[in-house]
């Protein structure tokens, strides 16, 4: 049975089917096929119509975390939501938390073309294979490190490593925490990485600099050094070459265009200590793709 039955002008044929057929079901087999559960399948049937997807996913996915990934109403968003949870094993209740964060419309692949979209997520799928697109997310959420008003660089690091778990969890799954205030010695001269941390998935070390304000083009070069440097003297046999994560205040979106950060292995990302109201949060994320997707377009 289409959903369509359900909502054009034979939609009370429809209905009388459906409880209809719930009762006959029941009397059968019981209150699994009550006429809510009843209708709830047909919508499964709909929404995922491919049936290698729910091969793939339902493995590790219950029917209840079928049940929150209907509602969603773009079917990237639900393939991505569906790999990402078989991948990284969520339970329902952190899959519930990771849609009301809004997860996939702050990672690096929600801002891609739509056909680039659903070939890292068939990688996903089929090889297992994470990229750092579905890994790097922006803006992050810091409101849990309890900073308000004015705080230094000193004080954001500070409360992240109190908050390490929380801080980890908001990065994602694979982040291992390597060292803090990694020390780098260049032409005799001290230099020091705010974070440090590794990930399994990737098989990469994540640099992590803090920075109050906006982004300044200064910052890149500043990255790349510290890239180098651990490519150089930390990378061990086997891994892929480091990453760069700033974590600043505020982006300047051309500039970071400009740069072509994605080259150099930086990501760019803003982090909120407080968070704006969701409606709010989803205009701007709204935006930032839209922008995003215009920029490959021009750059192709």
């Amino acid at each position: 049975m289409s959903i369509d039955l359900l909502h054009n002008k034979r939609a009370e044929y429809g209905k009388q089917i459906v409880v209809s057929l719930a009762r006959q079901l029941v009397s059968q087999y019981g209150n699994n096929f009550e006429e809510k559960n009843l209708r709830r399948m047909i919508q499964f049937y709909n929404v995922f119509p491919d049936e290698q997807i729910v091969v793939s996913a339902i493995r590790q996915l219950s029917w209840t975390h079928f049940v929150a990934l209907i509602p969603l109403k773009h079917p990237l968003q639900r393939e991505f939501y569906a790999e990402m949870c078989r991948i990284e094993k969520w339970n329902v209740k952190t899959l519930r938390e990771k849609i009301d964060g809004m997860l996939y419309e702050r990672t690096a692949i929600s801002k891609k073309p739509g056909q680039l979209i659903k070939q890292e997520i068939k990688q996903l799928r089929d090889k297992d294979k994470l990229t750092p697109d579905l890994v790097f997310r922006d803006p992050y959420f810091l409101d849990f490190l309890g900073l308000k008003n004015t705080f230094s660089e000193k004080n954001l690091e500070d409360a992240i490593l109190r908050e390490l778990e929380g801080f980890i969890l908001e990065l994602g799954q694979g982040f291992s925490f390597v060292e803090r205030q990694k020390r780098m010695i260049i032409d005799g001269k001290d230099f020091r990485l705010d974070l440090l941390f590794y990930h399994r998935k990737l098989k990469r070390l994540i640099a992590i600099d803090l920075k109050l304000g906006e982004f300044k083009a200064g910052y890149k070069s500043q990255m790349e050094l510290y890239l180098r440097w651990l490519e150089k003297n930390e990378m061990q046999a086997g891994e892929k070459t480091p990453i760069g994560l700033l974590l600043c205040a505020e982006g300047n979106k051309e500039q970071i265009e400009l740069l072509q950060l994605h080259k150099s292995g930086i990501k760019i990302a803003e982090y909120l200590t407080e968070l704006p109201s969701k409606k709010l949060l989803q205009q701007k994320l709204h935006q930032v793709v839209e922008i995003s997707k215009k920029q490959i377009e021009n750059n192709k």
